[in-house]
């Protein structure tokens, strides 16, 4: 099959003639301003000839007398045409390609592509982790109005320490989110992932102060030191990189998750300031967003501290002008509750006409939802922003081969009282305890474009 990055020119022109790209209507407009300069010129020249200012043999050869009306006419459209086609190709190549990262596409592809994600549907998706950036990263090739809000709990790693020394909000989740909306995410993912002091060669590791921070992470820190505030930050980075979309905390707030965790069995040689239950089972309260799956218990509740904390503006902006909003996938108890514990958010979700839907994990995660079926997903959410908010619950349907499988636990299936549940085939094969972003995305559309279906 011919490559079609290869055929020739006046082949792969058609495509600056598809609906929707955005450029024909200033090509006409061109057109018209060159026809009133050459009715201009033909004027002028008609006047001068007039007063006897113009030499008659220039008259001549300026309006072609020595050929027939008929060929004036052709020769001057197929000469006017040639030329615009040739300046106009021209320009692209000088003005457009600097500009425009295409990765080898051609240039009518990649604006075509570019004007159809801006006409995109606005979705907000509403988590952290790696799961959120999964389901950007297909999110992107359909639209680039597709907003992220991202947990601030996070306070292990390298996010961690930056939170501590420098007074920031983790930055990791958004690290992720950004390498994923990115357009060359490949080279964007390995260089923000990139750890310091972590060579696989022993004789090349160090111990300085850099060892275990990501470039991404050190990246927005010093955008943020240079722009003077955390979200302005953000927003240069996404310019810089030139990503689709955009990434908002869901609080500038300093808070820590806290959660109340129910052993499987009472320990008396750990007291650790517990209550004991009824059945003689130990409650113990756990500080931090690190430490919770660490607990290695029943997750009763978790909330934020302090408790009311004011949500970012623009976040509640966008769930409210939102067509979708998304929860999900990734960790409920340290990704994606954290978000919803915030009063104003929860409140926009709750005002909101977009549809909310809970995306559930594909897989059970060790130490926050053990044993969970997506019914019990579903509970623990209502359980602590109450019922209502969820519309649609996607669950995935898809199993690997058992030798992919490992010791993945995947999610059940249970009960889901009073919500509407999409069971499709979501799975990754190469990594089958994620979804795979691509399936998920196109999920998503799908949901929208029945959306639009009911309303019409």
């Amino acid at each position: 099959m011919t490559d079609p990055h290869k055929r020739p020119a006046a082949i792969r022109g058609y495509k600056w003639l598809r609906p929707g790209i955005g450029v024909k209507r200033w090509v006409l407009l061109m057109g018209l301003g060159s026809t009133l300069i050459g009715l201009a010129a033909v004027y002028a020249v008609v006047i001068l000839n007039s007063l006897g200012l113009l030499p008659y043999g220039v008259y001549q050869i300026v309006t072609l007398e020595f050929v027939s009306p008929t060929a004036r006419v052709v020769l001057g459209l197929a000469l006017g045409v040639t030329a615009m086609a040739v300046a106009f190709r021209q320009v692209s190549k000088a003005v457009f390609f600097p500009f425009l990262q295409t990765g080898g596409m051609p240039l009518a592809d990649a604006v075509y592509h570019q004007r159809r994600r801006m006409r995109g549907p606005h979705i907000v998706a509403i988590g952290g982790g790696t799961g959120l950036s999964a389901l950007l990263r297909g999110l992107k090739h359909e639209s680039s109005n597709t907003t992220a809000i991202i947990t601030v709990a996070d306070d292990g790693g390298s996010s961690g320490r930056l939170r501590r020394e420098l007074g920031l909000p983790p930055p990791g989740d958004f690290r992720n989110c950004i390498a994923a909306l990115a357009d060359d995410e490949a080279l964007i993912t390995q260089l923000f992932q990139y750890r310091f002091g972590r060579s696989a060669e022993p004789e090349r590791r160090t111990g300085t102060e850099l060892s275990g921070h990501s470039f991404g992470n050190l990246f927005i820190a010093a955008m943020t030191a240079i722009t003077g505030s955390f979200e302005s930050g953000l927003s240069q980075a996404g310019h810089v990189l030139a990503i689709q979309g955009q990434i908002l905390p869901s609080s500038l707030a300093d808070v820590t998750l806290v959660a109340d965790v129910r052993e499987p069995e009472a320990d008396v040689n750990q007291p650790l300031g517990p209550e004991s239950d009824l059945d003689g089972r130990i409650l113990k309260r756990v500080s931090g967003e690190s430490r919770i799956p660490e607990a290695r218990g029943v997750i009763e509740r978790v909330f934020l501290r302090p408790e009311h904390v004011p949500a970012y503006p623009a976040a509640v902006k966008a769930i409210l002008t939102a067509d979708l909003v998304v929860l999900g996938p990734g960790s409920l108890f340290t990704s994606v509750l954290p978000n919803l514990l915030i009063d104003g958010l929860r409140q926009a979700l709750l005002a909101t006409r977009a549809t909310v839907v809970y995306v559930c994990n594909v897989a059970t995660q060790p130490g926050e939802t053990d044993g969970f079926d997506t019914g019990d997903h579903v509970r623990a959410i209502e359980r602590h922003i109450g019922r209502g908010i969820i519309d649609l619950v996607v669950v995935n349907s898809g199993r690997p081969a058992a030798e992919n499988v490992g010791n993945t636990e995947f999610v059940r299936h249970g009960h889901v009282e009073g919500v509407t549940v999409i069971v499709e085939d979501l799975v990754d094969p190469e990594r089958p305890w994620r979804h795979d972003s691509h399936k998920l995305s196109n999920l998503i559309m799908t949901v929208i474009s029945d959306m639009k279906e009911k309303v019409a």
